[in-house]
């Protein structure tokens, strides 16, 4: 069985991978910031970070600035995802 993570370590670790997704070195060769396999690996990034906040809302005894800071990490994937791919 699969050890669960608290929810305020499942915030930390979204916002590291934001942060792996910014660091992400955009390749020199090639299309750039246009290079799939780069669009890929920054959109999977977002997506793990998405799937370790998702429910926490949603969950049982949880705060309200818990669920405040779940709203900020989907705004931070949004903003990140602005930034490094447009």
């Amino acid at each position: 069985m699969p050890k669960l993570i608290p929810a305020t370590e499942r915030l930390l670790r979204a916002r590291k991978l934001i942060q792996q997704a910014r660091d992400l070195p955009v390749p020199s060769t090639g299309l750039g910031k246009s290079d799939f396999s780069y669009i890929a690996n920054v959109k999977d990034l977002f997506r793990q970070a998405k799937d370790l906040v998702k429910f926490i809302p949603q969950t049982a005894g949880v705060s309200a600035e818990l669920k405040v800071e779940v709203k900020k990490i989907y705004e931070e994937i949004e903003q990140a995802a602005r930034d490094i791919l447009y």
